[in-house]
């Protein structure tokens, strides 16, 4: 059985969800329908990653009844705004054949006008009122710029999606959402980019790493798995992606071992202090598309 997650207003959360993030929609039915037949009760999707309507699709034809699946999407900097933030939702909720989505959140912070971020959180919170959706958050902000926006709104976020992993643990984060009561959730689980991590310039990543590898081998799991449960025990979200049956399957299969203390701290000894990418950084004119209607 799978372990879930209470949210600060009572809603609860499997800890493990499937995100489609780049997963083109031809392909988003059937990874979607594979990970619901697995065990899978929580799909991560977004409005900028184009596969809503397919990722609707995917739970109409599993027969699974929709409450029983938390839906999880983002709304995208275009959007913000309080009257476009609220037709955001009309347009992912059309797209994913449903009257409620059980998470709505802010796909990142827009620093270059805040005042839009401040406005769409507002049009969420008005959403929550409405029960058009069953929790809000966030993703992708900085400590200071999540207070600025708890500050300046009435309903703290639930979740707080930003990557993480072994090597980009986000400590200061991590620390600030557990004092406001916000549950971190980790994209990119498993890591997945390449990182430089010695002093030769040796490039390698999370699945090749040998502190990971060597307790894959003590507990019979793939490196994947041992990252997987990592979260799990120290209590995150998390949303790997795959469109392989065999690696859904497999980042399902977590629920089965534990990790002891010492092996959960070789893996946060891991953390390279950094990050990819810098979402304070983004302004409209840089993000490059807007989101169609349809």
């Amino acid at each position: 059985m799978y372990t879930t997650l209470t949210l600060n207003n009572g809603v609860t959360l499997p800890a493990i969800g499937l995100g489609v993030f780049q997963t083109a929609p031809s392909e988003t039915v059937a990874a979607v329908r594979s990970a619901l037949e697995v065990g899978y009760r929580h799909i991560d999707t977004a409005a900028a990653y184009g596969n809503e309507r397919e990722v609707g699709q995917a739970l109409r034809r599993s027969g699974i009844p929709r409450e029983n699946v938390v839906l999880e999407t983002k709304v995208w900097i275009s959007d913000y705004g309080y009257d476009t933030t609220l037709h955001a939702w009309g347009k992912s909720a059309r797209k994913l054949g449903v009257d409620q989505i059980d998470l709505l959140i802010l796909h990142q912070p827009l620093p270059s006008d805040f005042d839009r971020t401040i406005g769409a959180y507002e049009a969420l919170q008005h959403l929550l009122d409405q029960d058009k959706v069953r929790a809000i958050g966030v993703s992708n902000f900085r400590p200071e710029t999540l207070q600025e926006l708890i500050e300046e709104t009435d309903v703290v976020p639930a979740v707080h999606q930003v990557e993480l992993h072994p090597y980009v643990a986000q400590r200061t984060t991590q620390a600030f959402d557990a004092k406001h009561g916000i549950l971190t959730q980790a994209w990119s689980p498993i890591g997945g980019i390449t990182f430089y991590r010695n002093e030769t310039g040796e490039a390698h990543g999370t699945l090749d790493d040998p502190v990971i590898g060597s307790l894959a081998r003590t507990h019979g799991k793939s490196p994947a798995q041992v990252m997987l449960r990592w979260h799990v025990q120290q209590g995150r979200s998390a949303i790997p992606k795959s469109v392989s049956l065999e690696r859904i399957a497999e980042n399902f299969d977590v629920f089965d071992f534990d990790l002891s203390a010492d092996e959960l701290a070789a893996l946060d000894a891991l953390d390279t202090g950094g990050r990819t990418g810098d979402p304070d950084q983004i302004t409209l004119a840089t993000a490059g598309f807007m989101i169609p209607e349809a």
